[in-house]
């Protein structure tokens, strides 16, 4: 039986670090299948290892118990089938928005270059912004930038590292917009770390809690209910209060998720 492109499994995965010569548990026993074209989002307190598990799937973590794999195999280093964005751009200020997106297509030559830069830069609202350096942009202007970047090398499956967390809240909303529509033009895996709750049920087709360290799945979430999601919507503040309840918040004003 042949396995979809971006089909991600965790089997059994534990991760230790060594911290003052004893050893530190960080994730105990995840097991985990996302579907190719999924979106995925995972929550828990901060400590609880959601990042690391995210640089295990991205292959920057390579020592670790049980296995990782994409697509049936086991990932063991960074690839170009795999794109991420962290919390703040990290793009380069020394080269323009156009180079920043080009960067890492170095195989292709320049006429191919500018057609794939042309089209993310469409794809992500800033046509036209080619020549203009990060300095002169918005943050998410610059997280724009960023993910026409990771999405410049067609991976099949794209991390998020709290992608949104540094914008202010109008602009995180529409962003959040924009994430919901690039995917559905894509269709390709996401798998999105965020301390926002809100946001992982608007975005996502599964949530995954996870405890504090050492991080275990706590619960999975199925989302329910259609797009586009409406947060004042009596499904969505039920979901709400079902993952809140995980992590023993909201529980005292019950009347606030009343029906």
């Amino acid at each position: 039986m042949s396995i979809q492109k971006g089909t991600l499994e965790i089997k059994n995965l534990s991760k230790s670090f060594i911290v003052d010569g004893t050893p530190l548990q960080v994730l105990s026993n995840i097991n985990l299948k996302f579907p190719s074209g999924s979106f995925i989002s995972i929550v828990g307190s901060s400590g609880c290892g959601k990042t690391t598990l995210l640089r295990i799937m991205l292959g920057l973590e390579t020592r670790y118990e049980g296995d990782a794999l994409l697509d049936g195999e086991r990932i063991e280093g960074p690839g170009a089938n795999r794109g991420i964005v962290f919390q703040d751009h990290r793009l380069l200020p020394w080269l323009t928005v156009g180079e920043n997106v080009a960067f890492g297509l170095d195989k292709l030559d320049r006429k191919a270059k500018k057609l794939i830069v042309d089209e993310h830069l469409k794809l992500v609202g800033l046509s036209g912004f080619e020549s203009a350096y990060p300095a002169q942009l918005s943050g998410g202007m610059a997280q724009r930038v960023a993910i026409a970047r990771a999405l410049a090398n067609k991976p099949e499956i794209l991390l998020l590292d709290e992608p949104l967390g540094a914008l202010d809240a109008l602009t995180r909303m529409h962003m959040q917009k924009e994430l919901e529509r690039l995917w559905l033009l894509e269709k390709i895996t996401m798998v999105m770390v965020t301390h926002d709750v809100d946001e992982a049920i608007y975005l996502s087709d599964i949530v995954v809690i996870m405890s504090s360290r050492p991080g275990i799945i706590k619960k999975i979430i199925k989302i329910p209910f259609a797009r586009p999601r409406d947060r004042a919507s009596s499904e969505f503040m039920q979901v709400k209060a079902e993952i809140l309840k995980e992590f023993h918040l909201g529980t005292e004003y019950p009347f606030a998720y009343a029906i």
